[in-house]
């Protein structure tokens, strides 16, 4: 929908400010907590708080709160959005203010992973007893199985592969399987799993979530096992998950519903505390993908939390009916 010139001069007059404009940088390459966005301006949270409270006004950024932390993200979409990206665009690539900004917020992103990559290294080994402390394994995986269908499966791709439970789960209805993660820890579990399994045709790789270098429409059932939670992007994890997705094939994402578990952040490495049906569905569209569907399991303790599972596919190809 278009904007009316009252609007255009809104967005523009958000945008206009020197601050504001070094915050739609950043978050032009990530959703960003405010307390990370306050570190790389080296700015006070109520001033940077400020400058997001306008933003969001005027349409430009996304506040979503997760837990007691307050995330930021640019629109994904819309005339206000053509109109940052056309704003940032003809900024000089070498701009100091923004070059600096890049540079601290990859020291932020280096940290994150440093932090997330030591406690993968510590945990690999016993990675499915952590999980069993929040989840009911057996009712879990039943009901990805009925999610998934009963196949077969021409490909099945497994994106942040972990220990390599998907793929023996599910594995054994593919004709062809593919595990990627980025851990070498995990990788070798998975390997170690995939073959006592005698899973031959499973294959794992080093791979990244956010890039897969795979074709598109490649595979008929691609499955994200928990990984969300962990990611900056989840929404761009999303969309490169759905883009695998073969005519008439699904998408399964497995994950937390919203909860309010802090110290899964620091003890777990966990960036988001869960997701929204609402949110969940924005982002399987965008990707593409219709026929979506939620399903929960309620926790088995107290302190457990409730796992969602949403599967969504893409439209098969119409067959082409006798002139």
């Amino acid at each position: 929908m278009a904007l009316s010139t009252v609007q255009v001069v809104d967005v523009l007059r958000a945008a206009g400010e020197p601050t504001r404009l070094r915050i739609l940088a950043l978050l032009a390459h990530e959703e960003l907590a405010v307390l990370e966005i306050c570190r790389v301006l080296d700015q006070s949270q109520p001033r940077v708080s400020r400058h997001l409270k306008l933003l969001a006004e005027a349409g430009l950024v996304e506040r979503f709160p997760d837990g007691a932390w307050v995330f930021y993200r640019l629109v994904t979409s819309g005339e206000a959005r053509r109109l940052v990206d056309e704003v940032l665009d003809v900024i000089e690539p070498d701009d100091p203010a923004l070059a600096r900004d890049a540079e601290r917020l990859r020291t932020v992103q280096a940290e994150r992973e440093t932090e997330a990559g030591a406690y993968f290294a510590r945990n690999a080994a016993r990675w499915d007893e952590i999980r069993a402390l929040y989840v009911a394994d057996e009712a879990v995986e039943a009901a990805i199985r009925k999610a998934a269908g009963p196949g077969p499966f021409r490909r099945l791709v497994d994106l942040g592969s972990g220990t390599g439970r998907m793929l023996t789960l599910l594995g054994p209805q593919a004709e062809q399987a593919l595990g990627l993660d980025l851990s070498q820890q995990m990788l070798n579990i998975a390997r170690s799993h995939v073959g006592k399994a005698g899973l031959d045709h499973c294959e794992l790789r080093h791979g990244d979530i956010f890039g897969t270098r795979l074709p598109d429409e490649s595979a008929d059932l691609v499955v994200v096992h928990q990984v969300l939670h962990y990611l900056n992007e989840p929404a761009v994890a999303v969309r490169e998950a759905g883009r695998l997705v073969a005519a008439g094939g699904r998408l399964l994402i497995i994950d937390f519903a919203p909860h309010g578990l802090e110290h899964l952040r620091d003890e777990h490495q966990h960036r988001r505390l869960g997701f929204s049906d609402a949110e969940m569905e924005r982002w399987l569209e965008d990707a593409g993908l219709g026929q979506i569907q939620a399903s929960a399991l309620p926790p088995t303790q107290a302190a457990g939390l409730t796992i969602k599972i949403w599967s969504a596919e893409r439209a098969p190809l119409r067959k082409r009916t006798a002139a």
